[in-house]
């Protein structure tokens, strides 16, 4: 009877503890609780409307995303610090220990944290931006979304390629912004009418619906070879549709070359290069006197 007694009264002693601290501290705490909610909604409302604003003055997309994250995150910093201090801890400790964790995080996540800073510096720098179409690491596609760990793009088939941006940086990166150049050589035999041609190759590029007119497609003489000529086209099409241009274009060619009866050189009709026969013969004789004996 005595025990149940006395647990009864330490129960009742942590029970006036419980009391006395609610009713000292309660106010405190539901305003700090309070103030801390609210204060999350106004910081993600003004890092929002940073982002909103950004994008209204034509800031690129992912670098407004950035601003409006940077924002949102200070003021979350300075909102859990002021929360603290009105629960009366203070932030000196913490500091530190923030430092010494990380400190431990930066040696442990070395990668995560490489991709991050090279992150930073393409949003920063910006060498592309979303929707440009760009040639890096032997892939290419259009920019979907710059992340600060990994950038997305989309290649032509419809596929995402993930690169993480540490990957990037230090890459020779090809940006070719909205369209991507499209280049075809063609070997021709010396006796083509090579004007007729170009006319005929240069109105394939200009007719095609997909090619870009601004700059000018240019079709000329690309190099000279043996019996004959490379012919060069360029012109620029849309980064989504590169390959089902270059094959219309390539079928409108043969069916010009077909039309101009024009045949494509080939190894049978070229003409080599051949030695001096008389320095070739010379070389010979002085070989053999070489190789005589000695009297």
């Amino acid at each position: 009877m005595d025990e149940i007694e006395q647990n009864l009264e330490a129960v009742n002693k942590y029970l006036d503890m419980v009391i006395e601290f609610g009713v000292q501290y309660g106010f405190q705490i539901v305003g700090a609780l309070v103030f801390l909610l609210f204060g999350l909604m106004v910081a993600n409302w003004i890092g929002n409307r940073v982002t909103k604003v950004a994008l209204a003055k034509n800031i690129d997309q992912t670098l407004s995303g950035f601003i409006g994250s940077t924002i949102k995150l200070v003021l979350l910093v300075m909102l859990v610090i002021i929360t603290l201090g009105n629960f009366g801890i203070s932030i000196a400790p913490l500091i530190a220990l923030a430092g010494a964790v990380s400190l431990g995080a930066t040696l442990a996540l070395q990668g995560p944290i490489s991709n991050f800073g090279a992150g930073i510096a393409i949003i920063l720098t910006r060498p592309f931006v979303v929707g440009n179409v760009i040639n890096v690491l032997g892939v290419s596609g259009v920019v979907d979304k710059i992340t600060l760990g990994i950038t997305f793009i989309t290649g032509e088939d419809g596929e995402q390629i993930s690169i993480p941006n540490k990957e990037i940086v230090g890459q020779v990166i090809v940006n070719s912004h909205d369209t991507r150049i499209l280049e075809t050589t063609i070997a021709v035999p010396a006796g083509v009418d090579t004007d007729q041609l170009t006319e005929k190759l240069l109105a394939i590029l200009k007719s095609h619906p997909d090619i870009v007119q601004e700059p000018d497609p240019q079709v000329g003489i690309h190099d000279f070879t043996y019996g004959g000529y490379i012919m060069g086209l360029r012109s620029w099409v849309p980064g989504r549709k590169y390959f089902q241009v270059r094959y219309d274009v390539n079928k409108s060619i043969r069916a010009a070359l077909k039309e101009l009866k024009v045949e494509l050189l080939t190894p049978a009709n070229m003409s080599l290069a051949l030695p001096d026969l008389a320095k070739a013969n010379q070389t010979a004789s002085a070989g053999k006197a070489s190789n005589q004996p000695s009297a």
